[in-house]
């Protein structure tokens, strides 16, 4: 049990690095390639975020576990809400600007219920994977739309995640390093911690589903976690917000998209039965809360962690199947 313990902690660790790597090596890339700051912020800070949660989805689903593959990202999209927003949100109140609102919550909650729709057969097939990239590939339109053409203060935000990590010039040599390097802690970073996660699974007679739900999704959200809290910490709400709502829409529609393309995942029915339903009554209340008030307060962030907790103790034990 101990050495699969350091197996997860120490393939959270690789997948974490490699992650701020490939961010950083590819945002570089971009920018001496004259990509605008707001569409490398909004598709690299995006999808490097999600890069444990991708890699390790992609790497159970092409290796027969789907349980960890879907669950990895169900689990990640509960906790980035009630677990790292409920921090944010204890930390210091969080406004929401109303594009975010509109869009990006509103988006979160429809992606959810896409999900629901589609998992309808137990199955996700390759005809499903399409329709979720279909459907990023149109918020990401939508999303860079709004922001290049309108006045959307989030533009601003996507710019200057993009402009600090490339503040520091980068040399050829250093960009290419920086993203091979990246993408091999991230791809053994996901070996490591599909043998460490695994291991416990069985040691306690847990199925995969519940692993992958709880421990693998909150080890590949860490990146949400730290960007997420530094913001809160400094008082920049739109980015804790928006990082979280970006996150769970590019795991959604991105990442089961590409899993499911390249291997149908049959869905756990224990994921039918309840997690699903928790990810959407996740997304609806955090829809609630924002819209309510235009923010999140301290005891709306209390209220997500006690959630976060309850969903915890139902998962070992009422839904450990």
């Amino acid at each position: 049990m101990i050495i699969n313990l350091l197996l997860v902690a120490l393939g959270v660790l690789l997948l974490t690095t490699g992650g701020e790597a490939l961010i950083r090596g590819s945002l570089a890339a971009a920018n001496r390639m004259g990509v605008s700051p707001l569409l490398s912020g909004l598709l690299i800070v995006g999808f490097g975020t999600s890069a444990p949660e991708l890699v390790v989805s992609i790497d159970a689903a092409m290796n027969a576990r789907p349980d960890i593959a879907i669950g990895n990202v169900v689990g990640s999209n509960i906790s980035n809400i009630l677990l790292i927003l409920g921090l944010c949100a204890v930390i210091t109140p969080l406004a929401v600007k109303p594009l975010i609102l509109r869009r990006d919550a509103v988006t979160v909650v429809a992606a959810s219920l896409l999900f629901l729709a589609l998992v309808g057969g137990s199955a996700l097939a390759r005809i499903d994977a399409a329709i979720f990239l279909a459907a990023l590939f149109a918020y990401l339109f939508w999303a860079y739309r709004t922001e290049r053409y309108g006045t959307a203060p989030s533009a601003e935000l996507h710019k200057a995640e993009a402009k600090e990590l490339t503040a520091l010039p980068r040399t050829a040599l250093w960009i290419i390093a920086a993203v091979v390097f990246g993408l091999l802690l991230l791809i053994g970073g996901s070996q490591v911690l599909l043998k460490g996660a695994v291991g416990i699974a069985e040691a306690l007679g847990l199925s995969e589903a519940v692993i992958g739900l709880t421990l693998v999704a909150v080890g590949t959200s860490l990146p949400e976690l730290s960007i997420s809290i530094i913001a809160a910490f400094r008082r920049h709400a739109d980015v804790a917000i928006g990082n979280i709502l970006g996150s769970n829409i590019f795991n959604l529609l991105g990442i089961l998209g590409i899993s499911a393309l390249l291997q149908p995942l049959p869905v756990h029915s224990r994921i039918l039965q309840f997690d699903q339903w928790v990810m959407l009554g996740a997304a609806l209340v955090l829809l609630l809360f924002l819209y309510t008030g235009k923010r999140l307060s301290r005891v709306e962030g209390a209220l997500l962690l006690l959630g976060y907790g309850a969903y915890v103790g139902l998962s070992f034990t009422v839904f450990n199947g």
